[in-house]
């Protein structure tokens, strides 16, 4: 599973990293990025919950 970010649409909330560190992180503007090509199986459930938090909508995950 593959973590896809908006980075247009990110807003600097920075919940995606309080959630899933290992997958996320922030550029020096607070932008999202995206850390990982393919999220590892143990921190699904950390990504999934980093997609629910973001308030906008910046986040998705894709097969």
């Amino acid at each position: 599973m593959k973590a896809l970010a908006d980075r247009d649409v990110c807003i600097q909330a920075g919940n995606c990293v309080m959630a899933a560190d290992a997958v996320f992180d922030q550029d020096d503007d607070g932008i999202v990025v995206v850390l990982v090509d393919e999220i590892p199986e143990d921190e699904l459930d950390r990504a999934r919950e980093a997609v629910k938090l973001c308030p906008s909508q910046a986040l998705r995950l894709s097969d």
